[in-house]
């Protein structure tokens, strides 16, 4: 008997990659259980719905009843709500979550420019979020978020400290990630089970063939949802100085948080004809693109606890990256990706550039080995029975974290919560 899922997710044609992560699985993951997909959006692409049904939620209405009352199968209900750092596509989905019980999928641990954003644009209460942060990161962390609020300092800068994944836990089941460190540092909360699968992506048929020139402009690409810790204006500064020297090509593909500081930096270091900017493009002429480029540049800091749906394409399509050594990238093979440190990063970039225009084959090693472990690891078919497994435990696990919530009010009450009054209180559960 198949376990009924309750899937609430960005779907096409949101243009970001965790809709494209679900759409990607949906085949695989109707098979292994009892589908349904949940959106706030008011459009969505109608192929997602020869997979599997299509439910439209109020992120501040719709109840647990509701997901029971629409979905098909037997036996109890699991809602998986996925928690990333864009607030156009999570902000409705935190509210969400902070009233229903769920598995968290959780893409990333920095989440506070969603959070800031939820706040400016989606009307997430400002007393909750200040509230959340005493609760979880005590007066320091109340405070380092009222400057932020002040604009005397960042979100990003702030996440570094103080992640805020935590205020999304409040009523969470379970919590499900995609990277060693994410899992481990929901596990050392102490109060809620937590699993941990490998990010999926369905490989196409065949692996490309080599469609890097020898000769020519060098083609290198940035992609995806480009906000401030993708390192766009670092590897626009180290490739400044080599426009005289090298013949060279970027392609910028995807959404850029600010185009106008974009044309200013590429002014500044003289790359206008250098730098094409796109834009969101169609998935096959980013995955052309990907197949043609001799390096693509995957930089992330700060990085906590994501893992990048970008990488797996780049695998797909046996390409060479560059990535930030830190968090999940720094914990990939050396035979997968080139790893540069965040000290010296823009020298190591422009190193880099020089040496792949050198010896433009440097990368296919890496592509190779790349898109042999995309093919090994991240089927969506092995993420799909992962999925049906967490489903299943759904029911313990909601009681197991029920109890612990319990036990969270009762300290919260207490006027000094001594080590024994806490032991008495865990022989209870």
């Amino acid at each position: 008997m198949k376990p009924k899922v309750h899937w609430v997710s960005p779907i096409p044609e949101a243009t970001t990659d965790i809709a494209h992560y679900t759409y990607r699985i949906l085949p695989k993951l109707a098979k292994a259980t009892d589908l349904t997909v949940w959106t706030d959006a008011r459009h969505w692409d109608r192929a997602v719905e020869e997979f599997c049904p299509v439910r439209k939620i109020d992120p501040h209405h719709t109840l647990p009843r509701d997901f029971a009352k629409s979905g098909h199968g037997t036996g109890p209900d699991a809602i998986f709500i996925h928690i990333g750092n864009s607030w156009a596509y999570h902000a409705g989905f935190l509210q969400l979550a902070r009233r229903v019980p769920s598995i968290i999928v959780l893409h990333d641990l920095a989440i506070q420019e969603m959070l800031n954003d939820a706040m400016r644009f989606a009307g997430f209460p400002r007393d909750v979020y200040e509230a959340e942060m005493l609760r979880w990161y005590g007066p320091e962390g109340l405070a380092a978020a009222q400057e932020v609020q002040a604009r005397r300092s960042g979100a990003n800068v702030l996440s570094e400290t103080y992640p805020g994944f935590h205020l999304a836990l409040d009523r969470a089941v379970s919590v499900l990630s995609h990277t060693p460190a994410a899992f481990e540092a929901v596990q050392d909360i102490g109060m809620i089970p937590s699993y941990q699968l490998d990010l999926p992506f369905r490989p196409s048929a065949t692996a490309p063939s080599a469609a890097r020139t020898q000769d020519g402009p060098l083609r290198l690409v940035q992609f995806g949802h480009i906000g401030p810790n993708r390192r766009l204006w670092e590897v626009l500064e180290a490739l400044g100085p080599l426009k005289d020297e090298i013949d060279f090509k970027l392609d910028i593909m995807g959404n850029v948080w600010d185009r106008s500081v974009l044309s200013e930096k590429l002014e500044r270091f003289g790359l206008e004809h250098h730098v094409e900017v796109h834009g969101f493009v169609p998935e096959p002429e980013l995955d052309a693109a990907l197949a043609g480029a001799h390096l693509v540049f995957n930089l992330r800091y700060p990085t906590m606890g994501e893992a990048s749906g970008s990488q797996l394409r780049i695998w797909n399509a046996s390409a060479a990256a560059v990535v930030t050594d830190l968090g999940w990238y720094g914990s990939l093979p050396d035979d997968t990706v080139f790893k540069i440190p965040l000290d010296g990063e823009i020298a190591a970039l422009r190193d880099l550039v020089r040496r792949i225009n050198a010896d433009r084959s440097l990368g296919a090693l890496l592509g190779e080995t790349g898109r042999a472990r995309l093919e090994d690891r991240h089927t969506p078919a092995l993420y799909a029975r992962g999925i049906a497994e967490v489903a299943e435990r759904f029911a313990g696990d909601a009681a197991q974290s029920l109890q612990a919530r319990r036990v969270r009010e009762t300290l919260a009450k207490a006027p000094h919560p001594t080590p024994l009054y806490q032991a008495a209180l865990s022989k209870r559960l």
